[in-house]
């Protein structure tokens, strides 16, 4: 892993300044008072390597090289930095040269045929009943755009009689045209921004799963978005992401704390309802496969979202998250959400403060007593970037998205295919079946924690 990669992994899972920023002036009585701060690092300088940040028109960062502005992220001829080429046989993905170009391209082609050779694992199931039948592969491809691998379910038919999701919320005027980057709608809080990422050559008639990114305490959706390679990740694995910006209207940011009255926490599901109507109104979105992922602060938000807005979401992703503490206690969902619940392991805390450890063990201590499917994921590395390879041509967080590609609405109360088939080989070796069932990491960090 190259050093870039270990200051990301500060910046992902890091921690505020607290003694550095305007949070200086807090005292300890204070603290108490509004709660104990999530641990994430601003993002105070560049990437290494990078010598010129800027701001392009749409609100994402780009790099000034040769006097033009590029992104290092998918820029073939400037590939993780300037004047770095990739050979004709590559592609420019995440910082980094992968080929080969031609195999790449057919993934964007619409036209491609689906990758059929992960049918055959999900044969047991199907005998059991408690999948839907596969075999005519053809017609799912049809269906849903040709993008979607039919071995993921959310690119499947349902069974007949599954409870699908309801039609999404209705935007109370006119939505505005959403772009990819920045876009600015007008919710009950007021106006509120969050970007936008599209797949390339998205074919109109292309059913694409939707899921909100929120970001850390000291980050921000633009750093989300360069930081998680999500750009990389919908193009490769073709969904729709929307990345939220925090109102910044207190300390933490996102609304999940024990001072946050009732009705602030209402105006930020009033502003997801938002995001995803107006999304719902211009894509042809996958309403069984919506999903919420949230990292530390975001994440701790993540766990009330996924309550409060079970109805919508078909799945959510808490990453250094939970609840109980200085967060306000698990929600009472009206269905049962399939979650993945990430941490750090025992050292996942901020100076003693925040300890989520024990706030992820909280949750999963709810999610088991309300029969929940969970996926529980301990990489042992503290409060810092999860350490996670990029498979060959995919991002580096790409079970991540699997997981919720794996997860549709429709599926019964408390199931997951992973209960038939195990936990799929692509996933880090540290992620099982529920509670205490993970086995924690060891061996050498990459990325240093955040406090």
């Amino acid at each position: 892993m190259t050093q870039a990669s270990h200051e990301n992994g500060r910046a992902l899972f890091g921690l505020p300044r607290l003694f550095g920023t305007p949070l200086r002036w807090l005292s300890a009585a204070a603290l108490l008072l509004l709660g104990t701060p999530s641990c994430d690092s601003p993002m105070g300088m560049p990437d290494a390597g990078v010598v010129d940040l800027a701001m392009s028109i749409d609100g994402a960062s780009c790099t000034m090289c040769g006097g033009a502005c590029v992104d290092l992220q998918s820029d073939a001829k400037n590939c993780g930095a300037c004047g770095v080429s990739c050979s004709p046989a590559e592609m420019c993905m995440a910082g980094s040269c992968r080929g080969d170009a031609a195999d790449l391209s057919s993934r964007a082609d619409l036209s491609a045929a689906p990758d059929l050779s992960a049918a055959a694992d999900l044969s047991v199931a199907r005998d059991l009943g408690a999948l839907p039948d596969l075999s005519a592969l053809a017609d799912l491809a049809s269906a849903d755009g040709g993008m979607m691998s039919p071995h993921h379910l959310c690119g499947a038919t349902p069974p007949a009689g599954a409870k699908l999701a309801p039609p999404p919320p209705v935007y109370a005027g006119t939505c505005p045209m959403l772009v990819p980057g920045k876009n600015t709608i007008i919710t009950s809080g007021g106006p509120r921004t969050f970007l936008l990422a599209v797949p390339t050559a998205l074919d109109p008639m292309e059913k694409l799963p939707v899921v909100f990114l929120w970001h850390w305490l000291g980050g921000s959706a633009d750093e989300f978005l360069r930081k998680g390679e999500v750009q990389a990740a919908v193009n490769s694995q073709r969904f729709l992401a929307i990345l939220p910006e925090a109102k910044s209207d207190m300390l933490f940011k996102w609304p999940f704390d024990l001072g946050v009255t009732a009705m602030r926490q209402e105006q930020e599901y009033k502003f997801f309802d938002d995001m995803l109507a107006c999304a719902a109104a211009q894509f042809r979105i996958n309403n069984n496969c919506v999903s919420t992922a949230g990292v530390s602060a975001g994440a701790m938000f993540t766990d009330q979202l996924a309550a409060a807005r079970s109805k919508y979401l078909a799945s959510a992703l808490s990453l250094s998250g939970g609840v109980g503490g200085v967060a306000k206690p698990w929600g009472k969902p009206m269905r049962k959400l399939p979650m993945m619940v990430l941490w750090g392991g025992m050292k996942d805390n901020c100076l003693g403060l925040v300890n989520f450890e024990v706030a992820s063990k909280n949750l999963e201590a709810e999610l088991t007593r309300d029969k929940h499917f969970f996926l529980e994921c301990v990489h042992n590395c503290g409060h810092a970037e999860p350490p996670l390879d990029a498979p060959a041509m995919m991002s580096k967080y790409a079970s991540l998205w699997n997981f919720v590609f794996d997860h549709p609405y429709w599926l019964t109360d408390g199931d997951s295919p992973y209960l038939r088939t195990g936990v799929p080989t692509d996933f880090p070796s540290w992620c099982a079946i529920g509670a205490g069932k993970s086995v924690p990491r060891t061996g050498v960090c990459p990325s240093k924690p955040g406090c």
